[in-house]
């Protein structure tokens, strides 16, 4: 009876067993050698001291198809399914990647969540999804479900969703089961997870889908919404093609030079390496207050950047309309190359990468893929002032703009002088537009977007 509660498939509902229950017929070990089982019936995986990550990977490839199982595992272990994975001697000598739907029993909790293993990092966390965090029961068995189905992934756990997904990056691969490394912990060796009713079907897939309302929606796919998006309120800032939602600051056109569109990528062209650059930086026509912006950049050896906010163009301009405008600033930086990480005016670390820009540092380790990849930026501000930054799915920095502690930042920073102030407090204007900047050094931006919360 347990097993009818757990698992929404019929038996005869055109599913065919992924996995017989008593041999390894079908499937190939790959990367590591933590050793697999087959025991009444289930899969099971242990950990081993020294071995990478293990996985127990489909002979057959599959693109679109509804994955069906049931895992329990330790409490103390990580790990996961790939799916639509690869593993292929012109990508790090055979290492297995690509998607992972994840099995967190952490109290982090983002089981159901989706990975991409070896490649991206993390594309869909549970971090704002509480009833998904909350669907993992660690000590019983636990129902999964993988629909993938053209670019829209969706993940299930115990009929809660989980993952939203919608990407372009891969679409066929092996299906393989996890031990994750574990490095030399040898009190973490013999850790097990057990997988059973290993379940697919790659036929009438749309029909076959869980019937349950699903969370909003995670577009990876470059310069487009998909329509969860547009139910959403969000709207294209640059769609890859055109500047219409952009023009200089100060100034009334897109700037002639400093600026390029190629391939869905803008690009400030690299020049002397200081501010204003060459050709200055950008502004949105609009003006926003409450609002959740949303973009991919991805930062050349030794860049710096930002995106500002609350940008009013209020300040003095000489005849070449040449200014940097003033605005609270999401800071874009190699933080290991370029020298205003380790510069401040009173807050350590408040000029690195992610941080709001002289006042609060987004930490040290941070969740970056790295200069030369896509890393997604987020920056939301509510209607009740508070603001929060984000990258790769992690939260690193909010505070509350107006407020007594803001403004005892703003009081310790660089922008405590008078001229950041002399149109009223600095960075409490009503609304103001969105600025990418100038710094006189090479970054790409894409998909970015924009949707009002007030």
């Amino acid at each position: 009876m347990a097993l009818a509660v757990l698992c929404s498939c019929a038996p005869n509902d055109g599913f065919t067993k992924l996995f017989n229950g008593k041999d390894f017929t079908g499937f190939k070990q790959l990367n590591g050698n933590a050793p697999y089982t087959v025991e009444d019936g289930m899969m099971v995986g242990t950990t081993k001291c020294g071995e990478p990550n293990s996985f127990m990977a489909t002979e057959k490839t599959y693109g679109d198809f509804i994955l069906d199982y049931e895992i329990k595992c330790d409490s103390t272990m990580n790990s996961g399914v790939q799916f639509r994975s690869l593993s292929s001697a012109d990508y790090r000598d055979y290492r297995v990647h690509g998607y992972q739907c994840e099995i967190d029993p952490s109290d982090r909790a983002w089981s159901g969540g989706i990975y991409d293993e070896a490649r991206r990092g993390w594309l869909a966390p549970l971090t704002d999804n509480p009833a998904g965090r909350a669907a993992f029961k660690k000590d019983g068995w636990n129902h999964y479900r993988i629909e993938a189905i053209g670019n829209h992934i969706v993940t299930w756990v115990n009929d809660v969703n989980t993952a939203n997904l919608y990407d372009d990056m891969t679409h066929e691969g092996f299906i393989a089961f996890q031990v994750h490394a574990i490095g030399q912990n040898k009190e973490r060796e013999g850790e097990q997870i057990r997988w059973r009713n290993i379940r697919i079907t790659t036929t009438d897939l749309k029909a076959k889908c869980h019937p349950g309302k699903l969370i909003p929606a995670i577009n990876m796919i470059p310069n487009t919404l998909v329509q969860d998006e547009i139910d959403e309120g969000w709207t294209l800032l640059f769609d890859g093609k055109t500047t219409t939602n952009w023009r200089g600051a100060h100034m009334k056109t897109f700037p002639a030079k400093g600026w390029d569109v190629k391939d869905g990528v803008l690009t400030v062209e690299a020049g002397n390496g200081q501010e204003e650059g060459t050709g200055g930086d950008i502004v949105t026509k609009d003006q926003y207050s409450a609002f959740e912006l949303s973009l991919e950049f991805k930062l050349t050896p030794g860049a710096n950047s930002g995106i500002k906010y609350f940008v009013t163009e209020a300040e003095k301009v000489d005849a070449n309309h040449k200014a940097s405008c003033f605005g609270l600033e999401y800071q874009l930086l190699d933080d290991v190359m370029h020298p205003d990480a380790k510069k401040f005016t009173t807050y350590e670390g408040s000029r690195t990468l992610c941080s709001l820009y002289d006042m609060i540092s987004s930490g040290h380790h941070k969740r970056f893929n790295g200069i030369g990849e896509w890393n997604h930026a987020v920056l939301k501000v509510f209607p009740n002032n508070h603001v929060e930054h984000w990258l790769n799915g992690f939260k690193y920095v909010e505070y509350d703009r107006c407020s007594p502690a803001f403004r005892d930042f703003v009081s310790h920073s660089k922008y405590a002088a008078p001229k950041y102030n002399t149109a009223g407090r600095f960075g409490e204007a009503k609304q103001g537009h969105i600025l990418l900047q100038d710094h006189g050094n090479e970054v790409h931006f894409r998909s970015i977007k924009i949707r009002s919360l007030n």
